[in-house]
């Protein structure tokens, strides 16, 4: 396994449920110097899905310490967007800020951080089909939106 790779995905899952770039490198760094201390020795298949569930641990645990009251208003204060290849259009952006909070998560840890369904089953604790059928149901909604918007998908 990667651990630079795998760092730089954790990075950007933290940063996309913190959207703080230092809180996202501060919990990042976290995630692993837990994970090691832990001394575990797990099958490779299940590393990246215990690393996942750590940073989101971590990260829910920030957010509940910052009190913060909403996430759309701290999307707005955005100045550094590590996805910006990826959602490089204002309006694409706002159209999958339409989305729920979690077809946003699936999405990003499939397509962004190209988790496979498997690890994101055992991130997410949904089986596969659930998964699956969640994807597809994010995608509908997303080219839905897009549509709406003007865009040729």
């Amino acid at each position: 396994m990667d651990i630079e790779e795998q760092y730089d995905k954790i990075y950007r899952y933290c940063y996309f449920k913190l959207y703080d770039k230092q809180l996202a490198q501060d919990i990042t760094q976290e995630t692993f110097l837990r994970f090691y201390r832990q001394g575990l020795r797990l099958d490779r298949n299940k590393v990246l899905p215990y690393l996942y569930t750590i940073a989101k641990n971590l990260c829910v645990d920030s957010f509940r310490k910052k009190n913060v009251e909403s996430l759309e208003d701290v999307t707005e204060e955005i100045t550094y967007d590590p996805t910006e290849d990826w959602i490089s259009n204002i309006a694409l952006r706002g159209v999958i800020s339409k989305l729920p909070q979690d077809e946003q998560e699936l999405i990003f840890l499939r397509y962004v951080n190209e988790i496979g369904i498997a690890a994101i089953c055992r991130i997410t604790g949904f089986s596969r089909f659930a998964v699956s059928r969640r994807l597809t149901k994010a995608l509908k909604g997303l080219k839905d939106e897009l549509k709406k918007e003007g865009f040729s998908v």
